[in-house]
C-alpha cells in the first residue's frame, strides 16, 4: 500500500499537472517544447493493467495533440524491478500517445536519487536515463512571494528538506509553505498541511512551533490576501467565516459555542488564530486562550 509520503508528493503533480515540466525545466535544466495545455491523463499501460504497468502518473503536454508526455514516478526505496518496468512505461507511452516522453523520478532521498538516475540498459544501443529529482537538487523555497505564486513548489521543499540538519532553515521553510496553502481549497490545504508537518524532524518541528507568529502584524500571505477578503464581505465577519471554515477542514467539525467564540472575535485576534492553525495540533491550541 502506497505511503502516506508517497501520496503527499503525487497529489502535488495531479493538482498542478505543469509542475512537473517546470522542474525539468527550470531545476535538472532539460529542454521541453512549448505547450498550451498540461493535463493528467491514463497511467495505465497493458490492457490487464497489473498493479507493475501502472505508473504513479502521467503528463501530456499539448497544443491541440500531444507534443510531448511526462511519466512521475515517486520512488521512496530502491527497487531493482523498477528498472525493468520503466523501460516499458516509455516504450508503451511512446506509441500510445506518438510523441516524445520523459521519465521523471521523484524522492526524498538522495541515495534513491543516485539509484535512480543510472542510465538504464536496455540493449544493443538502447538506453533510458530518468530525470531524478532528490532533496538536494529540490529548492528551498523560503520567499513567500514565490511560495504563494507556486504553493506545490514550495510544499514540495517543505517535504524535501523537512528533515535537514539545518532545522531552523528547515522550519523556515514549512513555515512559508504552510501560509502559501491557506489560500487552497479545504481538501488540499488539509493534506498538504499534514504532510508538511509529517515531514518535519523533532527539531524543526519545535522550531516551527516556537517561532513568534504575533510579530508579523499583516504583512503574512493569510493577513495580505484573506483579512482583505473579508473585509469585502464585512470585515470581522467575513475573516470569522473564513477561520471556521479553515478550523473545520483541519479538525473536523465545530461546536457551537466554538463558532460563537470565533464570531466575537476581533480581526487582530482572528489573524492570531489564523497563524496558530497552520501547526496546531488540537483545535483548542489554534483557538488559544480565552
Amino acid at each position: 500500500m502506497p505511503s502516506q509520503l508517497h501520496e503527499s508528493h503525487l497529489l502535488l503533480f495531479q493538482n498542478q499537472p505543469t509542475l512537473a515540466a517546470n522542474l525539468i525545466r527550470n531545476v535538472l535544466g532539460a529542454e521541453l517544447p512549448s505547450f498550451r495545455e498540461a493535463r493528467v491523463v491514463s497511467a495505465d499501460f497493458a490492457d490487464m493493467k497489473p498493479t507493475e504497468y501502472r505508473a504513479d502518473l502521467v503528463i501530456e503536454l499539448s497544443v491541440d495533440k500531444p507534443v510531448h508526455a511526462i511519466i512521475v514516478e515517486v520512488q521512496l526505496s530502491a527497487i531493482k524491478r523498477k528498472r525493468f518496468v520503466w523501460p516499458a512505461y516509455v516504450s508503451t507511452l511512446h506509441a500510445r500517445l506518438e510523441c516524445p516522453v520523459s521519465l521523471l523520478v521523484v524522492t526524498a532521498d538522495d541515495a534513491v536519487a543516485r539509484w535512480a538516475a543510472k542510465p538504464i540498459s536496455i540493449g544493443g544501443l538502447h538506453q533510458l536515463t530518468p530525470y531524478v529529482l532528490g532533496p538536494s537538487a529540490i529548492p528551498e523555497v523560503t520567499d513567500q512571494v514565490q511560495a504563494c505564486k507556486n504553493p506545490e513548489l514550495a510544499v514540495l521543499s517543505a517535504l524535501a528538506h523537512g528533515r535537514d540538519a539545518n532545522f531552523v532553515r528547515a522550519a523556515q521553510i514549512a513555515r512559508v509553505a504552510l501560509k502559501a496553502i491557506v489560500g487552497l481549497d479545504a481538501d488540499p490545504w488539509s493534506v498538504y498541511g499534514d504532510s508538511i508537518n509529517f515531514a518535519l524532524g523533532e527539531a524543526a518541528r519545535l522550531a516551527l512551533k516556537s517561532m513568534d507568529i504575533r510579530k508579523y502584524e499583516y504583512k503574512t500571505q493569510f493577513a495580505r490576501h484573506h483579512f482583505a477578503r473579508g473585509q469585502a464581505v464585512g470585515e470581522a465577519h467575513g475573516c470569522a467565516a473564513l477561520i471556521a471554515r479553515q478550523l473545520s477542514a483541519r479538525f473536523g467539525p465545530i461546536e457551537a459555542a466554538m463558532n460563537e467564540r470565533i464570531e466575537r472575535a476581533t480581526l487582530t485576534e482572528l489573524e492570531a488564530i489564523g497563524e496558530r492553525l497552520l501547526t496546531a495540533a488540537t483545535l483548542q491550541e489554534a483557538l488559544g486562550p480565552e
